[in-house]
């Protein structure tokens, strides 16, 4: 990994924002007008028989400074969001777009206040925590032979690690429109994706048409924590993916996201905490 000092964050004027988010949706909109007929857009309620990969994460977690409600909020959010997805096909050549299918969180759909992340800080907003979502779907997605054509994650890393079983920026943040996840399926096979919710985790399987003849594995490199020189800290690594056969051979490992993000909490123990 390069040691390339990471540049302090610019606070950009509302108004430069308002018109940035404004061009960037007329991009992503016109993007969707150019593909539409690639995009994969049929729900199938019987599973297809194989499953690939399986995954779920809490619903809950306790985080500093957020309130519960916020993350109760966020369950129902999930909830319709994933009834949009859950169940679509993936066919050979399709491409599975993340906010095509869910199209724009709104109170009049149902969508309530939840936990947003911008700019290093949080904040409640309509349609929150829909980031468990497409961060589910990514992760599953890098232990499949699918390719995944977008993704995006926060510049900043705004929470200390609490019980994560996944690498840093293992996920795929989403804001809609512009900040998308999209899959292409260019496999020979069709490929089911499930959401389903318990009272405890949000689930998710990518399922197949045929048995899976490979798996694969994500591993971390090159994690480490930099003091920048304008005084705060940066936090980054890289994730590599390795296909094996089923007889546990490896066949191959590729690059497949190098992160950055600038920490927003102390990385270190201070002095003071150590008696």
């Amino acid at each position: 990994m390069k040691n390339n000092a990471m540049q302090k964050p610019i606070k950009r004027s509302a108004l430069r924002s308002k018109l940035g988010l404004i061009y960037y949706s007329f991009l992503r909109h016109l993007l969707w007008l150019t593909m539409n007929r690639q995009f994969a857009k049929t729900r199938q309620s019987s599973h297809l028989p194989f499953v690939y990969f399986t995954h779920k994460t809490p619903l809950f977690r306790k985080l500093k400074d957020v309130d519960m409600w916020m993350q109760h909020n966020k369950v129902t959010n999930l909830r319709l969001a994933s009834a949009k997805v859950s169940g679509i096909l993936l066919r050979p050549g399709e491409v599975f777009s993340y906010w095509k299918l869910i199209g724009k969180p709104s109170r009049r759909k149902g969508y309530l206040d939840g936990m947003v992340l911008k700019s290093g800080t949080f904040h409640a907003g309509c349609g929150g925590g829909l980031c468990q979502l497409s961060n589910l779907i990514f992760w599953m997605t890098i232990h499949t032979p699918l390719t995944v054509t977008e993704r995006h994650r926060h510049s900043y890393d705004v929470f200390p690690d609490s019980n994560r079983t996944q690498p840093f920026g293992s996920g795929a943040t989403c804001f809609y429109p512009h900040g998308d996840l999209m899959i292409r399926n260019n496999t020979s096979d069709t490929y089911q994706l499930s959401i389903w919710m318990d009272d405890t985790y949000l689930h998710g399987q990518w399922r197949v048409s045929s048995s899976p003849e490979y798996r694969y594995e994500i591993i971390e490199r090159n994690h480490e924590m930099r003091s920048e020189f304008w005084g705060g800290y940066s936090r980054h690594n890289e994730l590599y993916q390795q296909k094996y056969d089923l007889a546990d051979n490896l066949l191959k490992e590729q690059l497949i996201v190098q992160n950055s993000a600038i920490m927003m909490y102390e990385p270190f123990i201070s002095e003071k905490t150590v008696k």
